[in-house]
């Protein structure tokens, strides 16, 4: 019988993993090991993945990955074995690290994805790092500092991991930091609530012989359960001392950072290094590579020899990758090969599966002695949302409807503190316009700097409200429900579950988006998320977005949104299966995936989120943009002509274009001044670039400002309204530009935008080049500067014919 035929709410246990590699190690490291009680929950609503429920978590995987678990009834495996729990432990060797007893303290923070580990850095350190209730929210080591007692706290936030395994590029980053920068004190953070799945990294940091503290955090999901953890007890059966904290709320923090100086200072009573004993077969082969390691001394000291013992009979690559060059390698796969051998041949298995089951066993032993379990347990919330969200009715169109609320309310209720922002630079405008003299200060001011920031600096509020969505879906746990429910149709499309994750941050911002796909463990799956999530249409796109949106469709704003956004999706999703079908070979990763429960999000946490980002989009007003439209003033100011610089045929052709109503309601002097300003954008250092580059986009009617505008967003999104604000705003009486773009110009009697060109332009700005900060962290991630040109030619040659099919088909509408 295999895991793949249980039924919504049945039961099986586990008797043994088929397949290999690394779906194998995973499974195991997550719980699915022999003798482990497993219940079906529900099926996604393709049907595809199906969520499962064992140790009091849940966790998704493919049908055809629970096809290579087999399982038997309850009733057949209490027949055939008589369950024995054992705690089986020796004391090792001190072997501790030489360490300087000063008043610093360098701390690595290291548990499971979604354990609190980032929440616990924020309280700590005083940092305000992204906390969210799915796997992969921190993508990098993020460092903090502290003072306390007299004893500076260094403190490093690692990104989650399951396993000290090379399995996913954060096991490795957390294994390879672990190796080269030797923290004084690991802080090991594990759920209260689940601690059975979260103690199996545990045991692997038991293994390396580090001094060490787990803070056992979420405390109180652990008293709502009434359940009752010795934890002081389990504390001396791992030799590690354990402290409870609460670090969303700051409670035993205190108590937190006083056990790591007693850990630092050697005088934690509790701190002792234990050796978790396997099975006989196991255990002589660990000791015949340890013999072996200590023999040689040019092996790196930074790992304890049963570390990487145990590691060798896994077969572990990084672990194989540090010892190659060793002389002494062939030796030790020698001694590793037969070891392995042995195992399978007296146990019918693999080393892999078999300290896997050990570790469980000892885990499961420990907590059999300290902990005791909630008799009267409430109705799971979770169980209970989730019967909805991933319901095949109801799952799709919940998610449909989230994401048209999230546009609607972005652009709908975002409108009301954007008039009121507007209305601020309009008046900062007049009062700059109505007091300075004319001259090139005053130009800089009203054009270059309020022209241009003003222009951007509007959207604020909308880029907010988006934030706050995306936010609240990250924090509540609803993020990896999508993923869940998208992963079927994402395999579909040569991609992995996981891969919705990045995609759906790039709503907020493609550069950490792209840093997310870090999550995903297949290479090709996250180079192929990596190059379409620029398709993503980011929050700098926003203001572009809203500004045409509001001049040219201000009664379908939320439905122009919402196509733009789907077009993007579409567009990604066209070139995944390109990439897949002619570059990258087929998956074959497996979607193993934690569903965390939900959690309400609190108003701090959003609030603080929020705020960071507003704090980031006004850095950018400040730094980017400021800078971006003060040199675009300037290349369209100069060489700067006046009144008597316009040679007399542009002077007579331009009157001859001008409408009748412009020549009635102004004088001569001032007919005089807008062609003079008109012939000075045109032959300036920025018209010419613009007129150089127009013939390429004048199949879709843009004009050379409309050119310029694109040229300068290939610095940031942003930049593209700042610019469209330096050329239009300024060259005539209208306070806004939206009211200038969709206006006739009083020189050439033509609106720089018309509803065809509208649309053509907000397609062109989804699809092409991604901007520079997410060009490079292409290149960064691929390691490779050609993912990054292929991002740059490839897009905007899309865009270009996208655009162009836009708006013949607009123009049949329009």
């Amino acid at each position: 019988m295999r895991l793949s035929d249980l039924k919504p709410g049945e039961t099986g246990v586990i008797t043994k993993i088929l397949g290999h590699g690394a779906f194998r190690k995973r499974v195991m490291e997550m719980g699915f090991v022999k003798g482990r009680e497993v219940t079906m929950v529900l099926n996604a609503p393709l049907q595809d993945p199906v969520k499962y429920s064992l140790m009091d978590y849940e966790v998704s995987l493919r049908r055809s990955e629970a096809q290579l678990i087999e399982i038997v009834s309850i009733e057949e495996w209490e027949k055939r074995l008589e369950k024995k729990l054992h705690i089986d432990v020796e004391t090792g060797d001190p072997d501790e690290m030489p360490v300087s007893r000063d008043k610093i303290i360098n701390i690595a923070l290291v548990g499971n994805p979604n354990c609190g580990k980032t929440s616990l850095f924020n309280i700590v350190s005083g940092a305000h790092e992204r906390v969210g209730n799915y796997a992969g929210v921190t993508v990098g080591a993020k460092a903090g500092t502290m003072k306390y007692k007299g004893y500076q706290f260094n403190v490093v936030d690692l990104p989650g991991t399951y396993s000290l395994s090379a399995y996913s590029p954060e096991e490795l980053y957390v294994m390879r930091y672990l190796r080269e920068e030797t923290p004084d004190v690991i802080v090991n953070v594990v759920v209260a609530s689940n601690l059975e799945r979260n103690l199996y990294l545990t045991s692997e940091l038991i293994d390396m012989n580090r001094s060490m503290v787990i803070a056992l955090n979420m405390y109180d999901e652990l008293e709502k359960s009434k359940s009752v953890l010795e934890y002081e007890q389990l504390g001396k059966m791992l030799g590690v001392p354990v402290v409870p904290t609460k670090a969303y709320t700051g409670w035993g923090i205190d108590q937190l950072l006083d056990t790591i100086i007693e850990v630092y200072e050697l005088r934690s009573p509790h701190t002792r290094h234990i050796h978790i004993k396997m099975r006989p077969e196991v255990e002589d082969g660990v000791r015949r590579l340890v013999d072996s390691f200590k023999q040689d001394h040019s092996l790196s000291p930074k790992f304890s020899p049963r570390y990487l013992a145990i590691k060798m009979l896994e077969k572990d690559p990084e672990v194989e990758r540090m010892l190659e060059d060793n002389p002494n390698y062939k030796h030790w796969c020698a001694i590793r090969d037969n070891a392995n051998q042995k195992i399978e041949d007296l146990l019918g298995d693999d080393a892999n599966a078999i300290i896997a089951a050990e570790k469980y066993g000892f885990i499961q032993g420990a907590l059999a002695e300290t902990f005791q379990s909630g008799e009267a347990r409430e109705e799971n919330s979770t169980k209970i949302i989730d019967t909805f969200v991933t319901n095949k009715l109801f799952g799709f169109p919940i998610f449909i409807l989230v994401m048209w609320l999230m546009f609607w309310t972005t652009f709908q209720i975002g409108t009301y503190p954007m008039e009121w922002i507007e209305m601020f630079v309009s008046w900062i405008s007049g009062r700059i316009g109505q007091y300075m003299t004319d001259g090139p200060l005053k130009d800089l001011l009203l054009d270059g700097i309020i022209g241009g920031v003003g222009g951007v600096i509007v959207f604020l509020p909308n880029i907010l409200i988006l934030y706050a969505f995306i936010s609240f879906m990250e924090d509540s746990g609803y993020m990896a429900r999508v993923a869940f429910i998208m992963d079927k149709l994402m395999h579909k499309m040569g991609l992995h579950g996981k891969s919705f994750i990045p995609l759906v941050m790039g709503f907020g911002c493609n550069v950490p988006a792209i840093m997310s796909t870090r999550i995903i463990e297949s290479q090709s799956s996250r180079l192929i998320t990596i190059l379409i999530n620029p398709f993503i249409s980011c929050s700098a796109r926003i203001p572009i977005y809203v500004l045409l949106c509001g001049a040219f469709f201000p009664h379908y704003g939320a439905w122009i949104f919402t196509g733009l956004y789907v077009l993007g999706i579409v567009v990604a999703v066209f070139t995944a299966k390109m990439l897949r079908k002619f570059w990258f070979k087929e998956d074959e990763t497996p979607f193993v995936m934690e569903l965390p429960p939900y959690r309400i999000p609190t108003a701090k946490a959003t609030v603080r989120n929020m705020w960071s980002k507003a704090k980031q989009y006004l850095q950018k007003m400040g730094g980017l943009i400021l800078v971006a439209s003060v040199i675009i003033w300037a290349l369209s100011y100069f060489p700067h002509y006046g009144v008597d610089d316009v040679p007399a045929n542009y002077y007579e052709k331009s009157l001859s274009e001008m409408p009748n109503s412009t020549l009635q309601q102004s004088d001569e002097n001032k007919v005089s001044e807008m062609i003079a300003k008109e012939y000075q954008q045109e032959n300036s250092i920025l018209g010419n670039i613009g007129k150089f580059v127009q013939p390429v986009m004048e199949p879709m009617d843009f004009g050379w400002k409309t050119c310029c505008s694109l040229l300068a967003g290939c610095a940031a999104k942003e930049v593209v309204v700042s610019t469209l604000g330096v050329l239009y705003v300024g060259d005539d009486d209208a306070e806004l530009l939206a009211d200038r773009l969709k206006t006739p110009s009083k020189t050439t009697g033509e609106a720089p935008f018309n509803p065809a060109t509208a649309i053509a332009f907000m397609v062109f700005v989804l699809l092409y080049m991604p901007c520079i900060a997410s060009v490079t962290a292409v290149v960064k991630e691929t390691g490779s500067w050609k993912y990054g040109l292929f991002s740059i030619l490839y897009n905007t040659v899309l865009a270009w014919l996208l655009a162009l099919a836009t708006y013949r088909v607009a123009l049949l509408f329009m």
